[in-house]
Parts: structure tokens; C-alpha cells; sequence
């Protein structure tokens, strides 16, 4: 009795660990933002309750066409808390995903997310890769109407290989689900990483580190 009633603790023990692992629930009905407290907590801090009303709830925009004019060819509108303060404390997010043809959305991670993708029009190729040391990328062409989860904080990436532009909505499981493109934060972080550390890194001469550092 008393080893099992030591194993059953040693299991809530683990799944509360893992509980606390994401963004908290929410302890009252909504904690809509309020942008222009200064109080410093993780998220947002709550506005008054009797000052809430329904735009704090409401975005609109996913039906309009991201610019793909630009040199990956690919638009992400972000629907996060920045643009609905109703989604503080709840752990969602939405996305919208324009690629022109033979654009990509380049390699990025979502350090506090995973993802859920719906491809709504066009073809996509997508994947992720693995963890050190397998490193292994895993990848499908999706179609209109297919589905696919890249998890938490690894890198992934979208292509379009087909002939008309590509539109897809991911949801997120983060109301601030953050981004870290790979190629700007390598190469174009501020103050610059040391070219001599890039040249190391990539096993390249210094020339193509300072060209590819100057693109960004």
C-alpha cells in the first residue's frame, strides 16, 4: 500500500512538473491585456474587468493576402495578443502563411509554441528537423485541406512547389509564441556575432560570412 501510494505521488509530482512546463490557466474568465499598464509580470497584466468590451475579443484581416514581395516570398500575419488583448493567459494563436511560387517561409523556431498547420490553398512543402546529434529533417508536400504539427522550439520552414501562391493558417499553442528566424539571428543580430565565430561555425572563408552578414 504504502509503494503504491509513493508511486501515485511520484506520478501528480511529474504531471504537475509538466503542467507548469506551458503558459498557466487562467484563474478567472479572461485577462484581457492592458497595454499601457507598466507592471512587469509573464504576460500582461489584466485590464478592469467592467472595461472590457467586445473588440478586445475581435481581429480582423486572415482574408486579406499577405505582400510576398520581398526576397523569401512569403508573408506571416501574426493574430497574437499583440493584435487580440483578450488572448492573454489563454496559450492560443493564429497565423496567416501567404507564399508566392517557389517562395519559402525561411527555417525559424517558435521558442514558446508548437504549431498545428492547415494548408487552405496550394502546395507546401514542409518539415522540421530534430534535436542534436540525430539532426534528422522530416518532410511532406502538403495539398489543400492537409494538416501537419511542427512541435515546440524546433526548426521548421515551408516551400511552396507549386505554380500559384500557397495560403495557409497555423494555430499556436502560445498567446506570444515568439519567432526566432535562423539566417537574420545568425547573421544579423545586433551587435554583429564575430565573423571569426561564423567562419568556425559554417567552415567557410571569411569572404562568404562577411557577404552573407552584409545581406542582413
Amino acid at each position: 500500500m504504502a509503494k503504491t501510494f509513493l508511486l501515485l505521488s511520484l506520478v501528480a509530482l511529474t504531471c504537475t512538473y509538466l503542467a507548469f512546463a506551458f503558459e498557466p490557466k487562467p484563474l478567472q474568465d479572461f485577462c484581457v491585456a492592458d497595454r499601457n499598464s507598466s507592471a512587469r509580470v509573464n504576460g500582461l497584466a489584466c485590464k478592469n474587468p467592467s472595461t472590457v468590451v467586445a473588440n478586445d475579443f475581435f481581429f480582423s484581416g486572415l482574408h486579406i493576402a499577405g505582400n510576398t514581395s520581398n526576397p523569401v516570398g512569403s508573408r506571416v500575419t501574426p493574430v497574437s495578443v499583440a493584435q487580440i488583448p483578450g488572448l492573454n493567459t489563454l496559450g492560443i494563436s493564429l497565423v496567416r502563411v501567404d507564399v508566392s511560387p517557389w517562395g519559402i517561409n525561411p527555417p525559424h523556431t517558435h521558442p514558446r509554441a508548437s504549431e498545428i498547420l492547415t494548408v487552405l490553398e496550394g502546395s507546401l512543402e514542409v518539415g522540421f528537423v530534430t534535436s542534436n546529434p540525430e539532426n534528422r529533417l522530416i518532410t511532406k508536400v502538403l495539398e489543400k485541406g492537409d494538416v501537419f504539427v511542427f512541435p515546440i522550439a524546433l526548426i521548421h520552414f515551408q516551400r511552396n512547389v507549386g505554380n500559384k501562391n500557397a495560403v495557409a493558417i497555423a494555430a499556436l499553442s502560445s498567446q506570444n509564441p515568439g519567432v526566432i528566424t535562423i539566417a537574420n539571428a545568425v547573421f544579423g543580430s545586433n551587435a554583429p556575432i564575430g565573423s571569426d565565430v561564423l567562419t568556425k561555425a559554417f567552415q567557410v572563408d571569411k569572404k562568404i560570412v562577411d557577404q552573407i552578414q552584409s545581406k542582413f
